[in-house]
């Protein structure tokens, strides 16, 4: 009786209790597939919220994933913390406006290390050009405080310069060339050991005439001396004659400069050119003939000359305005 009342009942509860014992199982497998350390991945389509950060390749290696979280902050997030989890949606943060706040600060201070790296490079060029040496020979071009020094020296001897100003420029050199030639040194207008020994001694020309105003005319060394009493106040570089042979309005002459006593006949105050065709004359003094002291725009440390006596335009100034040769002025060529 108790086995026909209990047989179809038993087996109902039976089996509701194994039923139940399977779903308990099956429930227990679902989560150890979704362990996050067995390196299981989101199903596609759907926005990560895992933990772990995303595998690295900066080292060059093959992506594994990092077993643990970076110690470094991530790209994407606020703060440090490795738990955090990236928002899937736009931030309503102004992290984007930080970031280009912090942008323009560092376009801000790129700028002024540029403008800090331009003053810096100002001054090591400044510094450079402080220390840069001078060329061991004093010549044409130079601008400096021993050009000016040498001009003072110049001036003191006798030597024609009107400017001190450091700039060595044409009048310097006819100066240097007249004391290169008083000297005898080689005429190239460079302030070398051997024209620095002839300033450093005083090397002038000496007259050849002893009293009264004489314009005395050196054509063995090519130079000018303004004379007072066998005193020699002016020394002019000079270019005379060259000794070649010319043609002029039909005739043939010798650029020669005669020597002699002579006297100064007659003057010209301006510009005039020469009867021969031959070029222009600055303020003539003649003294013999066609021949006569004047200015020129070419005045170079040889005779260069057709018969005539070359000084410089401003030389020939100052021997008009300044020392003054009137007409009856001893002229004296040796």
């Amino acid at each position: 009786m108790s086995r026909t009342h209990g047989g179809p009942s038993a087996r109902r509860a039976g089996a509701l209790l194994s039923a139940l014992l399977l779903s308990g199982t099956v429930l227990a497998g679902c989560s150890t597939e979704s362990d996050p350390e067995a390196g299981a991945t989101t199903p596609s389509g759907t926005s990560s919220t895992a933990a772990s950060p995303s595998p690295s390749t900066t080292d060059g290696g093959a992506g594994e994933p990092s077993p643990e979280p970076s110690e470094e902050p991530s790209g994407t997030g606020k703060s440090g913390d490795p738990d955090q989890e990236p928002s899937g949606e736009a931030s309503d943060e102004p992290s984007d406006d930080a970031s280009g706040d912090a942008s323009e600060d560092d376009d801000r201070d790129t700028g002024d290390d540029d403008a800090k790296d331009d003053d810096a490079t100002d001054d090591d060029a400044a510094e450079a050009g402080e220390d840069e040496e001078l060329p061991a020979y004093v010549a044409f071009g130079e601008n400096s405080d021993r050009v000016a020094d040498v001009q003072q020296r110049l001036r003191d001897l006798g030597y024609h310069i009107t400017a001190v100003d450091g700039a060595y420029g044409g009048e310097t050199q006819q100066a240097l060339w007249a004391l290169q030639k008083a000297g005898g040194l080689y005429r190239d207008g460079v302030v070398g050991p051997q024209t620095q020994s002839a300033l450093d001694r005083g090397v002038v020309p000496g007259p050849q005439s002893s009293s009264g105003k004489v314009l005395e005319i050196d054509i063995a060394r090519q130079l000018v001396l303004a004379v007072e009493d066998g005193r020699v106040v002016r020394t002019i570089n000079a270019a005379s004659g060259n000794g070649e042979r010319f043609e002029a309005k039909g005739r043939t002459y010798t650029a020669s400069t005669p020597r002699g006593d002579f006297r100064v006949y007659n003057q010209i105050d301006g510009m005039h050119s020469s009867t021969l065709e031959l070029g222009d004359m600055w303020r003539p003094k003649y003294f013999n003939g066609a021949i006569a002291v004047h200015g020129s725009g070419s005045v170079p440390p040889f005779p260069a000359s057709h018969g005539c006596v070359r000084v410089s335009n401003a030389a020939m100034n100052w021997i008009w305005d300044t020392w003054d040769a009137p007409p009856g002025t001893r002229v004296l060529v040796y």
